[in-house]
């Protein structure tokens, strides 16, 4: 409810109602708008983690990858093999799941709050165990904020049909 001044006549009240609404209006505005930047920020961190993560699968790097993974790791294959974080920085380390070349295409990226999900296809030579080969797959990564950083919690791939 508005207080009504005791000595404002209907035309001043009529004005004052309709500052307020500007008032409010911009707010909501401005609210939205930070909003709407926060998001765009945390997408393209998100982003920024999931290149990292492509890179260090071609070139691996166990600090790197220690960094970007969260010790909670689920990591599905698209053969249905599921490794926990030791299992998949080892297999890449090795060479027994060995990326020459990572290609990531139609990417969306959903943040809510400290948790974000991306979906990609992927398209990679590798050559595990030395037997060159092409996957072509979709893959969901679920990302969670911790400490700072996004560190991957989950991945499942499927193979393309």
């Amino acid at each position: 409810m508005i207080p009504v001044m005791p000595n404002m006549t209907g035309i001043a009240l009529i004005n004052k109602i309709k500052s307020m609404k500007k008032v409010l209006l911009a707010s909501l505005v401005f609210f939205l708008w930070m909003n709407a930047s926060a998001q765009a920020k945390k997408e393209k961190a998100v982003a920024a983690a999931t290149e990292s993560l492509r890179k260090v699968m071609v070139d691996p790097d166990s600090m790197i990858l220690d960094k970007l993974i969260s010790d909670k790791l689920t990591y599905g294959h698209s053969g249905g093999h599921v490794d926990n974080k030791a299992a998949f920085i080892s297999s890449l380390l090795s060479g027994k799941s060995d990326f020459v070349t990572i290609e990531l295409s139609e990417q969306t990226i959903s943040v809510s709050k400290n948790i974000a999900m991306v979906r990609h296809k992927l398209y990679a030579k590798t050559n595990d165990n030395g037997k060159p080969a092409e996957v072509h797959l979709l893959v969901l990564l679920v990302w969670q904020k911790l400490h700072g950083g996004w560190k991957l919690m989950a991945r499942q791939a499927v193979k393309q049909q």
